[in-house]
């Protein structure tokens, strides 16, 4: 639905590595890097859309971010990466029927507080 989303991090290190060892189960690599204040852009080899990261002193407001995953693993896989990466939780992975049947999701709080989902929408296999 989008190109690419872009927000600046407080601390660029520690915010890259957090998003490249918890997004490493959905296929994320680094596609292109500057210095810090221009930041790195995260994407799938299979997928256009990316995910930009920059340094910035400015405490910009938080944000819910939602990655898909192709299955039920990818989800919990993102969590424990994510967990292990210093992530703090806000939702173990499982289904969330409120929103559908099929919705299982994982949430966790990167180093800047941001909301950071993987959800699967497909039936478990």
């Amino acid at each position: 639905m989008f190109d690419h989303v872009k927000f600046g991090v407080t601390d660029f290190a520690a915010s890259r590595a957090f998003y490249l060892k918890a997004l490493e189960p959905l296929g994320v690599k680094v596609v292109a890097e500057g210095p810090p204040a221009y930041g790195v852009e995260l994407c799938r080899p299979d997928n256009n859309t990316s995910l930009c990261l920059c340094q910035t002193d400015e405490k910009p407001a938080h944000l819910h971010l939602a990655f898909a995953a192709e299955n039920r693993q990818q989800v919990d896989a993102f969590y424990r990466a994510a967990l292990a990466a210093g992530a703090k939780d806000n939702g173990a992975p499982g289904l969330r029927p409120h929103y559908h049947a099929n919705y299982y999701a994982a949430f966790v709080i990167d180093p800047d507080g941001h909301n950071i989902e993987v959800v699967c929408h497909a039936p478990e296999a």
